[in-house]
């Protein structure tokens, strides 16, 4: 997974489905923000997805009560469309453009709370849920647009069944860093160490049994979405050490290095607290 975070606030202001999750500043087009699930933190809906939906790979959220719920900005954005196609297609729908050329669309909203210019950052309430369009009941249509065309949905780093139903219980504008370990070093790592650096945040140190690589990260838990100093270092004993650093919005790393049976050497940083261990995890 590459650099899920550098400006992980707003596609360049915002920034990572393709769980190529974004981070700051990287403006190319195969990497997305880090989408949330568009409802208040803690709530739990139902993601559906099905063959012949349109457009291919969308999402219909489902939950009973669902209408009147509040629709938060899945990713900070800037607002592009606030439309009304009455009681056919999308009905009340809005759409965000998170750069890179990523897009989200919500539809079948009772509400719009947002102007078309509007920039709004993640977690941000921009409508209300319903059945409006073409529907036969109530719930929020979504979709995770790359360059006009819908991709399989990512919903904070975990890929939406195709074809399905799963729930998920958002962590939309939760407070804390919206990131984990594993998701920064990818598919296979497990965190085997970690440490505390005071209250700024944590390095951790990450391991794949089956390509023998360790992967270092440092989360940030304080200035969340701000750029400031933070840094992550990896050193196989008997080979120079490869250090990530500078102003980040979430994190550093990830650095990853192949080990097998050789003693590490990591640590990372958060501002003036700072973490370096000594050689360890030699087998």
């Amino acid at each position: 997974m590459s650099r899920l975070r550098r400006l992980a606030v707003f596609a360049a202001a915002a920034v990572l489905p393709a769980l190529g999750l974004t981070l700051a500043g990287q403006a190319t087009a195969s990497a997305a923000p880090n989408f949330q699930v568009p409802f208040k933190c803690g709530v739990t809906v139902t993601a559906a997805t099905f063959s012949g939906h349109n457009p291919a790979n969308s999402v219909d959220f489902q939950k009973a009560g669902i209408t009147g719920m509040p629709v938060l900005a899945s990713a900070s954005g800037t607002v592009t469309r606030v439309a009304n196609e009455g009681s056919t297609s999308y009905g009340r729908w809005i759409e965000l453009d998170h750069g890179g050329g990523w897009r989200t669309r919500y539809a079948h909203l009772s509400a719009q709370q947002v102007s078309v210019g509007q920039k709004v950052t993640g977690g941000t309430q921009i409508g209300k849920a319903g059945a409006t369009g073409g529907v036969t009941g109530p719930h929020l249509h979504f979709e995770e647009n790359l360059n006009g065309v819908t991709q399989k949905a990512v919903l904070n780093g975990v890929a939406v069944p195709y074809y399905g139903h799963k729930d998920f219980t958002s962590k939309n504008n939760c407070g804390g860093n919206p990131y984990s370990a594993e998701q920064v070093c990818g598919s296979g790592f497990s965190v085997v160490d970690s440490q505390k650096l005071g209250t700024a945040g944590t390095a951790y140190l990450l391991y794949n049994a089956s390509t023998k690589a360790n992967c270092v990260t440092t989360l940030k838990a304080v200035s969340l979405g701000t750029a400031s100093p933070v840094s992550a270092f990896l050193e196989v004993k008997g080979s120079a050490r490869t250090t990530d650093q500078g102003s980040f919005t979430y994190y550093a790393g990830p650095v990853t290095k192949t080990a097998g049976a050789t003693c590490v050497r990591w640590g990372g940083s958060v501002g003036a607290s700072a973490y370096e261990s000594p050689f360890e995890h030699c087998g």
